[in-house]
């Protein structure tokens, strides 16, 4: 009996189990991580979306509030991204240590909150990564506007997991 189990185990070994073998598949491109370049951040029907803006440099934080206040392109508008922010007059954006400061003295403090505000923030702290090389998920966005101030906020806060 011990024979007959050891030859049907040794059977089994050499038989395999059907599984044919196959051509080398491409698995396709590794995973990069953090895209390169410049992002800003719009709202969809999913959450936030970040698009790339690759002909864009960034200079400042007040150039990325522009780049939002621009709002989607045709082709994002058209795969439903929104602008959802109301952001008026002047504005300005400063940084310290990954601590971003952005100021809107004639924007209501609804016109930055919810995905309005993850917005700004996850835009902000790209902005932020690439100006001054702080880790995008490191850096805290507060939000002063007329009526309130929201935050310090980060970006993972507002991005869908």
């Amino acid at each position: 009996m011990k024979r007959v189990l050891i030859s049907f185990v040794a059977l089994a070994l050499v038989a395999g189990c059907g599984v044919r073998p196959t051509e080398v598949l491409d698995g396709g491109a590794p995973a990069s991580g953090i895209p390169e370049g410049m992002r800003i951040y719009f709202a969809s029907d999913q959450g936030l979306r970040g698009v790339s803006r690759p002909g864009n440099e960034v200079t400042s934080l007040e150039a990325v509030v522009k780049l939002l206040m621009a709002g989607p392109n045709e082709a994002e508008l058209a795969a439903g991204l929104a602008d959802l922010t109301a952001i008026t007059g002047e504005f300005s954006a400063t940084a310290a240590e990954g601590q971003v400061t952005v100021r809107l003295p004639r924007t209501p403090v609804g016109g930055v909150a919810g995905m309005a505000a993850g917005q700004l923030v996850c835009s902000l702290a790209r902005a932020e990564s690439l100006l001054h090389g702080t880790r995008p998920d490191a850096v805290r966005v507060t939000v002063v506007a007329q009526g309130g101030t929201v935050g310090p906020y980060q970006c993972s806060q507002f991005l869908a997991g």
